[in-house]
């Protein structure tokens, strides 16, 4: 089963980079990279590989995260596919673990992802990632499970995809209708996406052994550079499903004044906008790995 890995970037070089490293290194490599550029160029003097690159450049100037990945699936040449976030770094045995389980039962796979501090990525002298030092640094999420390296584990609710690391065939990716294109932005896209893969009846799992590191990069709690963003992206999946996705972040903004709204409301009312205080206050240590 050929498989293409497929990734998203918008100014993140030293990241994709550390990407392609890892996926350059794996015991069994993708069969293509598909680089869908959220930005006017892509970037030159990309690491060599042994597997091709497809470049394709979206336009939006929002983050169109979903129209992104749909081009990326687009542009593809394979029908299993790998998504990986630029800010992972793939562990050796990534793509065989997703590639076997897809072979074994087309469904949606997700693995775990382990957040690295600020500083952490490393290069021996021969150029090659130190994977001990992101073995020994990486920390699993606490709301994520723990799982064997050969354990296939069914996972009842969809809303549990995250975007950073899955897997799926091509034609489950059609049947659920692809990424809708109308959240524009940060926020909402991956649940509206899980739910619409449920919706077409296909199943998740979690795969031991497709362990990601996530590299770090400055994150913001309450995230208020994207409250426009979440604000509309969440409207947008309430209309869809008559409830309500990103309650966290909703919630964070409630009890700021910024909104009104409640897990029982058929709305949300903008009160007023974030201040420039508020947003750099926002701005997590180097020391947080996630939000």
């Amino acid at each position: 089963m050929k498989v293409s890995a497929l990734t998203l970037v918008r100014d993140r070089r030293e990241h994709l980079i550390n990407l392609i490293v890892s996926l350059e290194a794996q015991q069994q490599r993708p069969d293509e990279l598909v680089i869908a550029w959220m930005q006017p160029e892509p970037e030159i003097d990309l690491p060599p590989t042994h597997f091709p690159i497809r470049h394709v450049i979206v336009e939006g100037d929002a983050l169109p995260l979903a129209k992104a990945r749909n081009q990326a699936v687009d542009a593809s040449s394979h029908e299993a596919l790998i998504f990986l976030d630029v800010d992972c770094i793939a562990s050796p045995a990534l793509v065989a673990r997703y590639r076997n389980a897809l072979a074994q039962q087309p469904a949606l796979y997700i693995g775990e992802v382990h957040y690295l501090p600020a500083n952490a990525v490393s290069y021996h002298a021969d150029g090659t990632l130190d994977l001990a030092r992101l073995a020994m640094l990486g920390e699993r999420h606490p709301a994520r499970p723990a799982i064997n390296e050969q354990e296939i584990r069914f996972e009842p609710d969809h809303g549990n995809l995250w975007g950073l690391s899955f897997a799926l065939m091509r034609q489950d990716h059609q049947r659920a209708g692809g990424m809708d294109e109308g959240y524009i932005g940060y926020g909402g896209e991956e649940t509206d996406y899980a739910w619409r893969l449920a919706a077409a009846d296909v199943p998740l799992y979690w795969v031991g052994g497709a362990l990601a590191w996530h590299q770090h990069h400055p994150m913001y709690a309450p995230p208020w550079p994207h409250f426009e963003a979440i604000i509309a992206n969440a409207r947008r999946f309430y209309q869809r499903w008559e409830q309500w996705c990103m309650e966290y972040w909703l919630n964070q903004f409630h009890e700021a004044g910024a909104i009104r709204w409640s897990p029982e409301a058929d709305g949300i009312e903008v009160l007023r906008q974030p201040t420039q205080q508020e947003i750099s206050t926002a701005r997590l240590p180097a020391s947080a790995r996630y939000g």
